[in-house]
């Protein structure tokens, strides 16, 4: 398929190893270069939200062939569960056809990548910084420290999948007319956790994303294979509610009695966790071009990290390998192919599923308990049973398809202004369910 050539990937996280196996199966010499330890010599706990690996992760695994081997770590959730202060959940289902996301433990997915990698013969260079990069060359100038000795290694093809701070994508904005934002959204998250009952089942269904909504904040809840939870706290790092503000064991256990009042029986390290570990931000970064020549190339985060709150941040990433892969079949060796074909059609979509996410926290955290947007959403359901031609909700776009992210969001905008009228409807709560409603649909959606 394509010449074998010396390649480097930079960054053993989820998307590095990944791409790293991709590379190595067709042929090329790879190495994983990382900063940190090896994942699997160290405690990988304190500042993680679960992963929901859903329709797109899975293809790009199961093209590879290690999708079953990770599915054997995986918790499908097939619903939403929503607690309420007064101690009652609601259910929300996933997917029309009841599909389900899965759960899985960053830490624990990226142990085992690791492993596959190292079956398929990749090399990972851990504990090797990398300080500058060559983009012509190109080359990695790697180092222990910024003011030591570097030394420079050259290679064929560079694959920067070091994360939203990444040192390639760095070095790439020292480039003329290269585009860079970021953007910090005003919330953090701490990682907390729900230990296993002492038989070593789940507290709580495990087969639910559970989220505890109140607006400005929210918690949610995946479950881990071993009976735990990983638990995340989203909270304002300023004002009143607020990160900076619940600074004492007093402050904590009275804002959790408060708001989350079912949790007080799951979370018994809650105090230790929470002064504990670490807040973390959440950053949005928009770049391009995500390619030098044909050399240099961007992938996952490194390239559009975006907010979690719609679980497609592994997933988008994974994604790019697919596309990657898809025009390595296409070109073969004209990498300016290759790269350009890649980044033209993965950048609207890096774009898309960055806005998409933005609006899946309000949905999140302060929709999913409105009585509202249940009625809205009981009325999407029986529109799609009656006309599922014509209407798949924007969940099932992004979640469950394979369709592009800038198709979901542009439909996602249609079935939003078509919602907008439906439940402005006088007296919808009264006839939601009734042929005039569906007829109205029927007659907006007919373009």
């Amino acid at each position: 398929m394509q010449k074998s050539l010396n390649i480097a990937v930079a960054g053993a996280g989820l998307v590095g190893t990944l791409l790293a196996i991709y590379l190595k199966k067709i042929g090329h010499h790879v190495q994983v270069f990382d900063k940190n330890k090896d994942i699997r010599e160290i405690e990988f706990s304190g500042k993680s939200i679960n992963l929901a690996i859903s329709t797109r992760g899975w293809k790009t695994l199961d093209d590879i062939g290690i999708g079953d081997r990770i599915r054997q770590l995986a918790i499908p959730m097939d619903k939403r569960a929503i607690h309420k202060v007064d101690g009652s959940v609601t259910h929300q289902k996933y997917g029309v056809d009841g599909g389900s996301i899965y759960s899985i433990s960053r830490g624990g997915l990226n142990r085992i990548m690791v492993d596959i990698a190292e079956e398929f013969g990749v090399e990972f260079k851990f504990e090797r910084k990398i300080w500058d990069v060559n983009l012509s060359e190109p080359s990695l100038f790697v180092g222990k420290s910024e003011r030591g000795d570097w030394e420079e290694l050259p290679f064929d093809k560079i694959f920067g999948a070091d994360g939203a701070f990444s040192k390639i994508r760095a070095r790439m904005q020292k480039q003329n007319r290269f585009d860079y934002s970021q953007y910090f959204l005003p919330l953090g998250y701490k990682e907390l956790r729900i230990p296993a009952s002492a038989d070593g089942t789940h507290k709580i269904d495990k087969n639910s994303f559970h989220i505890w909504p109140h607006g400005d904040f929210m918690l949610i809840a995946l479950a881990n294979e071993d009976g735990s939870f990983t638990c995340t706290l989203f909270m304002p790092f300023e004002g009143e509610i607020s990160f900076e503000n619940i600074n004492t064991e007093e402050k904590l256990l009275h804002f959790f009695a408060e708001y989350f009042p079912d949790t007080k029986d799951l979370i018994p390290e809650l105090t230790t966790d929470y002064f504990k570990n670490p807040t973390s931000s959440l950053v949005t970064t928009q770049c391009f071009p995500w390619t030098y020549q044909d050399k240099v190339a961007l992938l996952g985060d490194a390239a559009h990290a975006i907010v979690p709150f719609y679980g497609q941040g592994m997933n988008a990433g994974f994604e790019d390998i697919t596309e990657m892969y898809r025009q390595i079949q296409k070109h073969g060796d004209d990498w300016q192919a290759v790269f350009e074909n890649y980044e033209n059609v993965r950048k609207p979509n890096g774009d898309a599923i960055a806005e998409l996410s933005f609006r899946n926290f309000i949905e999140m955290s302060t929709k999913t308990a409105d009585e509202m947007f249940l009625l809205q959403k009981k009325i999407e359901a029986k529109f799609t049973a009656l006309y599922p031609e014509r209407w798949l909700p924007l969940y099932d776009r992004v979640t469950f398809s394979l369709r592009p992210y800038t198709e979901a969001l542009a439909i996602g905008d249609m079935q939003r202004d078509v919602m907008n009228e439906i439940m402005a409807t006088p007296n919808i709560r009264e006839k939601w369910d009734t042929e005039e409603i569906m007829q109205k649909m029927y007659q907006l959606t007919e373009n």
